[in-house]
């Protein structure tokens, strides 16, 4: 999908590789709109669910890069900060699952990039954080934001503020992943779980996936106004119909061979 973008489908479940390994897979300009091309293109009436992960064994996206950020004035800046935010609002709010197959470091904007992901699951050498204070500037691409709706705000400030890096395991400990694994096992792990949401009725999904989004950025009173509204658009769908038949005959073959208790 472009010099630093791999794009590979395998029936319903795809997986988007950042591949600038020399670079760590930083993210620059090119990179982040390769990838934004390679979202719009994904065949949603085909695939079910997305793998992202970057080239290589030693890092996932190693943040965004800084030779290109270190002439920047205030208003690229804040252009570049849209830039990376756009493209990183599109894969949270993209209407498929986004598992995050983390292999390595995920610093800056790779943690940020992570964090706009449905599920994070990570490889035992992985390593997180937000180092931009070390840098002079804060986090650009979301980490502000979503590190404390992830792990909450004290944790979230705490990373930010000292900008130090933590490890897999720690990772794990406060909720900013979702498991770890060896290297070895972390794509089969990702694509087992990518096949096991693939199966289920993908309008289902896609509607989970958009009221657990939508219903966390309003009160509890309108949160459950968008859940009835998804919740109602699942009806008359060939997938709830199929399912709820499927259930439903299940569930009489079952009673059918319940034989009755007799004294002998």
């Amino acid at each position: 999908m472009g010099e630093f973008i791999l794009y590979e489908a395998d029936g319903a479940v795809a997986t988007i590789t950042i591949n600038r390994p020399k670079a760590l897979n930083a993210l620059n300009s090119q990179v982040l709109d390769e990838l934004d091309a390679t979202l719009d293109a994904v065949d949603l009436d085909i695939v079910r669910c997305l793998i992202l992960t970057g080239a290589g064994d030693k890092s996932f996206v190693a943040g965004a890069d800084i030779g290109e950020m270190s002439t920047l004035t205030k208003a690229e800046g804040e252009a570049f900060g849209k830039k990376g935010n756009d493209v990183f609002r599109k894969l949270e709010t993209f209407p498929i699952p986004v598992i995050a197959a983390i292999n390595g470091f995920a610093l800056g904007g790779g943690c940020e990039i992570s964090m706009s992901c449905d599920i994070r699951i990570c490889s035992d050498n992985a390593v997180f954080g937000q180092p931009e204070v070390g840098l002079g500037i804060t986090p650009g691409f979301g980490g502000t934001q979503r590190l404390a709706r992830t792990v909450g705000v004290g944790m979230a400030k705490q990373m930010i503020y000292s900008a130090r890096n933590i490890k897999a395991d720690e990772a794990y400990r406060i909720g900013l992943v979702n498991a770890v694994y060896t290297a070895e096992e972390l794509m089969p792990a990702a694509k087992k779980l990518a096949d096991t949401i693939a199966k289920n009725a993908p309008i289902a999904v896609r509607n989970c996936k958009k009221a657990i989004n939508d219903g966390l950025q309003v009160d509890m009173d309108k949160a459950i106004v968008i859940e009835e509204q998804l919740f109602g658009d699942c009806f008359e769908t060939e997938d709830q119909k199929a399912g709820m038949g499927n259930f439903l005959e299940k569930d009489k073959e079952k009673k059918l061979k319940v034989v009755p208790f007799k004294n002998c």
